[in-house]
Order: C-alpha cells, then sequence, then structure tokens
C-alpha cells in the first residue's frame, strides 16, 4: 500500500489542476461572450457628390467599401475607406 501512495496523491493533484483549469477556460469564455466592446467609434462621411445623387448598394470591396451612385451625373462607384471616410478612388462610365 505504501508504495500506492505517491501514485495516488499525483493523481488526485493531475485532478484538481484539470478541474482548475477547465474552471478558469470557461471563466474566460462566458466573460469575453458577455462584455461588450469598451467603446465604438462611429463617424459620418459626407461623399459631397452633385444634387440628385443617391447611393444604390454599399459592399466590401477589399479593406474598403464599395458604394454605387446613380443620378446628378453618370452611375459611379467610389471606394471609400472605411477608417477615414475618405473617397480613396471611383469608377465612372464614360460617354
Amino acid at each position: 500500500m505504501q508504495k500506492a501512495r505517491p501514485l495516488l496523491i499525483a493523481v488526485i493533484a493531475m485532478g484538481v489542476l484539470i478541474v482548475l483549469v477547465t474552471t478558469v477556460v470557461i471563466v474566460k469564455l462566458v466573460k469575453d461572450v458577455v462584455t461588450a466592446p469598451a467603446s465604438v467609434t462611429l463617424t459620418t462621411t459626407m461623399l459631397h457628390q452633385p444634387a440628385g445623387s443617391h447611393i444604390v448598394t454599399i459592399t466590401s470591396a477589399g479593406g474598403r467599401l464599395g458604394v454605387l451612385l446613380n443620378g446628378g451625373g453618370p452611375d459611379r462607384i467610389l471606394f471609400v475607406d472605411p477608417d477615414t471616410g475618405r473617397v480613396a478612388g471611383q469608377i465612372m462610365l464614360g460617354q
């Protein structure tokens, strides 16, 4: 019986460690799911397009937003940087 005692202590210690690590992981997962981001930054961007222009659709284009506009001139797609709100480029249909 004396030879099995160290093995019994090691098994109990590992069991306790498994329970502790599992508890820490579960608490961390629940905390990450429940907590909301500390701050969300929203910006307003004016595209400064001719009168009569309106947005048809907005879609992701790489790291930018593709904004399809019509009215107020030829149809066009503006590529807007979502971080700065600046127009990085545009595509227009020629006549």
